[in-house]
């Protein structure tokens, strides 16, 4: 009986270790992410009248496994890579908790299924954009990060792509208000990219990631160029309000926000130091989601 009792232990412990490593290979709390601002667009996007749970969920549970096998394709493509920086060596492929063989047939099954999902109960539009963020950023963006920082570019737009697939999912279209707040999140992108290559800059180097503009230096040029695209986001943050999208609450929490961000742009550039940027890291984290919170209790 106890020999029993030990072998449905180790059993239990063997399941849980490898569901930890597909957990992780997934990326799984930026697939969450990801998948909140896909929510995001969808809530804002919805007209009121009738609102669809099953495209709801389907976007959720669509765009959860889109992201998570984009994820995972991006550790399968920089596995060699990751065993090289202290942040990514204890990812599940180099520690080989996973196959490759077994990495390339979840990542398959979790993009074929997802694309499904959304193909089947939203719309072609959203299944489209979903396709294409996928691609942009396994295909394009990854192999970019050895080239130099126009991959901070590329990778902004599949970055950018889930609240335009949220919104794409209520709607069927795509509307100047999708645009804006795709917009939003497509410049957010920068400060919040450029700080976390400077906080990892030697983690980085190790793999030759290349994300830092002006030469990959962390110096006063890269730390205007972050304070401007900082400061996009206040006119940007009030276009909702302007075009009616939300109310005049949702646009003054997104000034305070946005002033406050770029506020601690300024004391990058006057030290140039790594707890500055650390300091940009987390406000750009805090940043996006108070804002889309804002807007949706602010919906007109």
């Amino acid at each position: 009986m106890r020999a029993i009792e030990i072998s449905e232990d180790t059993l239990l412990n063997a399941i849980a270790f490898r569901a930890k490593a597909y957990y992780e290979l997934i990326k799984f709390r930026l697939s969450a992410l990801v998948t909140f601002s896909a929510v995001f667009g969808f809530i804002l996007g919805d007209s009121g009248t009738m609102f669809s749970w099953g495209k709801f969920f389907a976007l959720m549970v669509g765009g959860f496994l889109i992201s998570g096998a984009s994820g995972a394709a991006n550790e399968i493509w920089e596995r060699d890579y990751d065993k090289l920086m202290k942040r990514t060596q204890n990812r599940p492929l180099p520690l080989n908790q996973i196959t490759l063989k077994e990495a390339y047939w979840f990542t398959s099954i979790l993009a074929l299924v997802g694309v499904s999902i959304l193909w089947i109960f939203t719309n072609p539009i959203t299944t489209g954009l979903g396709v294409l963020s996928m691609v942009l950023y396994v295909f394009v963006y990854t192999p970019l990060k050895r080239v130099g920082p126009i991959a901070v570019f590329v990778g902004a737009i599949p970055g950018a792509m889930p609240p335009l697939l949220g919104w794409t999912a209520a709607t069927g279209a795509i509307s100047h208000e999708a645009l804006i707040i795709f917009g939003i999140q497509f410049i957010w992108q920068f400060p919040h990219f450029w700080a976390i290559a400077w906080v990892g800059d030697e983690d980085y180097k190790k793999a030759g990631f290349k994300l830092l503009p002006s030469g990959g230096k962390k110096d006063l040029n890269t730390a205007i160029q972050i304070m401007i695209y900082t400061l996009f986001l206040l006119p940007l943050g009030l276009l909702p309000t302007y075009f009616g999208l939300t109310g005049l609450n949702s646009g003054i929490v997104a000034t305070v926000c946005g002033v406050l961000f770029l506020a601690q742009t300024f004391s990058l550039m006057r030290d140039c130091s790594r707890k500055s940027a650390l300091k940009i890291m987390f406000g750009s984290f805090l940043y996006l989601p108070i804002v889309q919170i804002a807007y949706l209790l602010d919906k007109v």
